[in-house]
């Protein structure tokens, strides 16, 4: 029997059919480097593995390919081998901006106005910066340029007829060039709960609290269409100079709109004013919620009730009277920006504000909301109060002295400056006067001088990540970095409980600053006093980069732009280093942003000169008082104006 044929292999057929696998292997992969390359831009890390364990590739969808959708995705994540590092830098350096900024992650916004970073996206003042932009630009392009325009806008903002007189008033605003007619809602905001209110019982409320001795308080008014704007009634201190300065802003508010031919316009009113720095009439939210409530409804409530609510708890102790959020030298520690000033000014949604300025802390015990809804006009309410905004005509200036403005490469010394007086709270030992804004701003200034610093985006190029900051000696900051100071003698404190001499030794005091060497410095900050800052109005004239810190949203808050127009921080100042180090850089001025801040200081002025002229206080006192007069009106419908365009 025949054994089966077994078939020759020769070492020739082994090796040839070795060659064709090799061979279809190596065009498999050379076909699939071919097709990565087309598909876009990537990067390939290759290592001894390769073969053995999937490649993996780091690949970003180019903007040509598709512009709407960069995306950054890991097909695999292998780590490296043992001893091999991950060179994030490199990988960074092989991506364009364009599609490196697809790489970086988004800073969170939060409905409090504040930003929180995101360690892992670019610094968030190029982000908003950009959006502040973007928003002022669309402001301005959108503005009415008609009455027709106007009335349509205001009826679709407030769901209301424009008051009587509104014809008038946008005379006046095409006669003076008077920028974003639309942007009044401050107005609105004040005068929102009046109209949930019988009309007779504001006038009731309001004739009550004039007539009430002791108040300090004055009534501008007119008891006729055709009569002038007079003083009706007034109850300040008996002394006559005195008397004739708390009563000086109502005055030249009267002045103005005489000189500028419009009081003739406004119907019969008495509005009183309050007529210190700071507001008076502390809201209850319960009562003011449902008076606005009631006001959409078209209805009216009681202005008695309900109760006033549990006040603050001032009693909590925070582990630093500086820090209440923690040390910011850790970098653990949120670190924020302000992307809506307005949101980041109210109490109600950052709470922490109660123990860090003297609006609030001076209270002892904490605010007391009053159980009554009183129309009365203030120069400076926060939100927590619901006194109706004038704009204040006081420390109005058009200009400033000659030499007082040089230009932004004749301003000599960059260092944050700031001189002022110790107000913002009374000092004594029965008021936890630390807290005021004013003693924070000192002590941030050099509270625990000889710690570090941690400073955010130090030498962090546009498009790479913020990180958790650079560590710098603080010792050596203070003195290169900042100019701040009390000035002159202590005032508003007790001498006998030894509160002024602590005062005095705490801190030191220097001389004041003239307008003209306050000129020289590229870097200003601007806080809060007894109340709102009267020097904002001369420092945004400057052309220098302003640093503003406040509780209180102001007439033109509507009308100016943050980051466009000046810097917003924090009234706890936590914020400031890392905004200031942005614009300014370090000891030697490396990594800063010099032409970023010289633009903001030179729209700044531009916009002092262009939003916050003579005129632009009269259009805005202007129109409050046609508000204010038809609100307070038992016949709010016949002090409407009527326009073919209305849609009521």
């Amino acid at each position: 029997m025949l054994s089966p044929k077994v078939p020759r292999i020769t070492r020739r057929s082994t090796r040839r059919q070795f060659m064709l696998i090799s061979a279809f292997c190596l065009v498999c992969v050379f076909a699939n480097y071919i097709r990565n390359i087309f598909q876009g831009g990537h990067t390939t890390n290759i290592t001894v593995k390769t073969f053995l364990e999937p490649i993996t590739v780091m690949r970003t969808t180019t903007a040509w390919l598709q512009p709407s959708k960069k995306i950054n995705r890991q097909l695999d994540s292998t780590p490296p081998l043992e001893g091999q590092k991950k060179s994030s830098k490199n990988a960074y350096k092989k991506v364009s901006w364009e599609d490196h900024s697809a790489s970086l992650k988004k800073h969170k916004l939060h409905p409090n106005g504040l930003l929180e970073v995101n360690p892992d996206g670019r610094h968030p003042i190029y982000d908003l910066i950009e959006k502040s932009e973007a928003v002022w630009k669309a402001k301005l392009k959108d503005a009415s340029r008609s009455l027709h325009e106007a009335v349509i806008e205001y009826e679709q903002r407030y769901g209301r007829k424009p008051p009587l007189g509104f014809d008038k008033w946008w005379e006046y605003v095409e006669e003076n060039n008077i920028q974003l007619p639309d942007e009044y809602d401050q107005i609105n905001r004040d005068l929102e709960a009046f109209w949930g209110i019988d009309p007779r019982d504001l006038q009731i409320v309001e004739f009550m609290h004039e007539v009430v001795p002791q108040t300090d308080t004055y009534t501008l008014g007119k008891l006729n269409m055709a009569d002038p704007i007079t003083l009706l009634n007034y109850s300040l201190p008996h002394n006559t100079s005195k008397n004739y300065d708390m009563a000086e802003g109502g005055k030249m508010i009267v002045e103005l709109l005489r000189e500028a031919g419009v009081d003739k316009y406004i119907p019969p009113f008495r509005a009183t004013f309050n007529p210190h720095d700071s507001p008076e009439m502390l809201t209850n939210r319960e009562l003011w919620s449902k008076a606005v409530a009631h006001a959409k409804e078209g209805k009216t409530c009681d202005p008695s009730s309900p109760a006033s609510t549990t006040p603050f708890d001032f009693n909590a102790p925070y582990p630093s009277h500086l820090w209440p959020n923690g040390d910011p030298m850790s970098p653990s520690h949120t670190r924020t920006f302000i992307h809506d000033h307005r949101a980041a000014m109210d109490p109600c949604q950052n709470p922490h504000l109660l123990r860090q300025h003297g609006q609030f802390v001076k209270f002892g015990k904490g605010v007391e909301p009053r159980n009554l809804i009183i129309p009365i006009l203030s120069f400076s309410p926060s939100t927590l109060h619901h006194d109706i905004i004038s704009a204040n005509p006081m420390n109005w200036i058009r200009d400033l002295p000659l030499g007082a403005n040089p230009a932004w490469e004749e301003k000599i010394d960059e260092r944050l400056h700031w001189r002022g007086a110790n107000t913002g709270i009374h000092y004594s030992k029965n008021i936890i006067w630390r807290l005021s804004h004013r003693v924070r701003m000192m002590e941030w200034a050099s509270h625990n001088l000889y710690s570090g610093l941690r400073i955010l985006g130090l030498g962090v190029k546009k498009d790479e990540r913020i990180g958790e900051g650079t560590v710098v000696d603080k010792a050596r900051w203070v003195p290169a970095m900042l100019d701040i100071a009390f000035t002159g003698e202590v005032i508003n404190c007790e001498e006998g409980d030894g509160t002024c001499g602590e005062l005095r030794d705490m801190f030191e005091w220097r001389k004041r600053v003239s307008f003209t060497d306050a000129g020289k410095y590229k870097y200003i900050l601007d806080i809060d006093g007894n109340a709102w800052s009267s020097r904002f109005k001369r420092l945004i004239t400057t052309s220098s980069c302003i640093f503003k810190a406040t509780v209180y949203p102001e007439w033109f808050t509507d009308r100016i732009q943050p980051w466009v127009h000046y810097v917003p921080v924090q009234i706890d100042l936590s914020d400031l280093w890392d905004s200031f180090a942005f614009f300014r850089g370090d000891l030697n001025g490396d990594f800063g942003h010099d032409d970023l801040a010289k633009k903001i200081g030179e729209a700044g002025r531009v916009w002092s000169h262009t939003f916050w002229r003579k005129e632009d206080i009269v259009a805005y006192n202007f129109r409050l008082l046609l508000e204010y007069a038809r609100v307070m009106s038992t016949d709010r419908e016949a002090m409407s104006f009527n326009h073919w365009a209305s849609k009521f």
